[in-house]
């Protein structure tokens, strides 16, 4: 029998700055999902404002953990999706992309300092278009919802097959 695995999906963000909310679109969309194809034991999905202190403690413990995220890129390309995954020994300094003040940067290098990092660390960042004040994601940014989902889900395969395979 292959051990049980924790896993963390944590969707970043505040779903009233349009673009912003994407990791929690991503959130919805795979809870909605799950009804019909429930994810692997073990699976959390969560939501999280950034605040790194939260983020520490969502992931904490996780074999996995997995970080959708709004991000700004000069010069941007909203839509498009950054991927970056890091083992725990080689997380090191991180620099902070996240649309929040402080964010996943600050939250990579606390855990690091306080060894609470995930054995796996996987963030999709996505470069928004508005960051305003509203519950609307541009279009661009909506349309990476779904796909980003499947890539999520692809990742917790991988991640089971693997540990099941060791």
């Amino acid at each position: 029998m292959a051990a049980r695995t924790r896993i963390a999906v944590i969707g970043v963000g505040n779903e009233f700055r349009r673009d912003d909310g994407v990791g929690c679109a991503v959130v919805a969309r795979l809870r909605q999902r799950a009804r019909s194809r429930p994810l692997p034991p073990g699976t959390e999905l969560r939501t999280c404002d950034g605040d790194p202190g939260r983020l520490i403690g969502l992931w904490e413990g996780a074999d996995l953990a997995i970080v959708v995220d709004a991000a700004h890129a000069h010069p941007s390309s909203p839509g498009r999706v950054h991927r970056v995954a890091l083992e725990a020994d080689a997380l090191g300094v991180a620099h902070s992309t996240s649309s929040h003040g402080l964010g996943l940067g600050e939250a990579v290098e606390l855990a690091r300092m306080l060894d609470r990092l995930p054995g796996r660390l996987v963030v999709y960042a996505v470069e928004g278009a508005d960051h305003s004040l509203g519950d609307a994601m541009s279009d661009v940014v909506r349309r990476t919802v779904a796909p980003l989902a499947d890539a999520v889900e692809d990742e917790i395969v991988r991640h089971r097959d693997a540990t099941a395979r060791a």
